[in-house]
């Protein structure tokens, strides 16, 4: 690992582990010695960070050059928990990490009062049902859809037909029970919703899809907006006493 790199790892774990985080905490977490983290503690030091401790008794981030300050209101600081919170619990291996990781940089960038008003925040998030872990790499899926890569995929639908489909993947919609891959479907020329979990493998083509995908996901919200007004007018029509909000 490059000594930047490495420099800007420990900093992420001074900020993240609960403090005061000794030398050798740090050194079996970076897999190099403690005479390394001595030496990359006093690099921090001179780059500007404010790390107060010692060997033996352990180190403190006290201000973190390499953040820019932050301020929030103490709602906004809940909102924040919360929404990673809530992250961590739905979301895959790869995002629930990067959940903590987010929200332990944003804390590094508060002052001390408010980064003890995060640490007792009153909100909290428990799910007693998440959905179930799909056995396709999610980190993978995500690359594609930022490199807008066209995917070729086997599919079992919910009556249990395999089917291979090619797909341009447009996002992720995260439900209650379930996670659900909105796509381009070039076999149905359509849009269409897929579980996750009923995806049972993927293969790169290679093709490129990014002249198209701000064009289809307008497509889409147009055909989500059109559903609703015909929803309204079906139920106009079945209740006349009850007309649709037009305001």
């Amino acid at each position: 690992m490059a000594k930047t790199d490495r420099l800007f790892r420990l900093l992420h774990l001074i900020r993240g582990l609960t403090p005061p985080v000794t030398a050798a905490r740090l050194a079996a977490a970076m897999e190099v010695s403690e005479r390394t983290i001595y030496r990359d503690i006093d690099s921090l030091r001179a780059a500007g960070a404010r790390i107060e401790g010692e060997a033996g008794l352990g180190y403190t981030m006290v201000e973190d050059p390499a953040l820019p300050p932050q301020t929030f209101t103490q709602i906004e600081i809940e909102a924040l928990s919360l929404g990673l919170a809530d992250v961590n619990q739905r979301g895959d291996t790869d995002l629930a990490q990067a959940a903590n990781d987010a929200l332990v940089k944003i804390l590094a960038t508060l002052p001390e009062r408010q980064q003890r008003q995060a640490a007792h925040a009153v909100n909290l998030v428990h799910r007693f049902t998440s959905p179930h872990a799909p056995a396709i790499d999610m980190t993978l899926l995500r690359e594609a859809m930022w490199a807008e890569e066209a995917l070729d995929i086997g599919y079992r639908d919910l009556k249990e037909v395999q089917t291979t489909r090619r797909i341009y993947p447009l996002a992720l919609s995260y439900h209650e029970r379930a996670v659900m891959l909105l796509a381009w479907c070039c076999k149905r020329a359509d849009f269409r919703m897929f579980h996750v979990t009923r995806i049972e493998g993927y293969t790169q083509t290679g093709e490129s899809f990014r002249p198209r995908r701000v064009t289809l996901l307008r497509d889409h919200i147009a055909q989500l907006k059109e559903h609703d007004r015909k929803r309204d007018r079906d139920r106009d029509r079945l209740d006349p006493k009850c007309p649709s909000d037009t305001t």
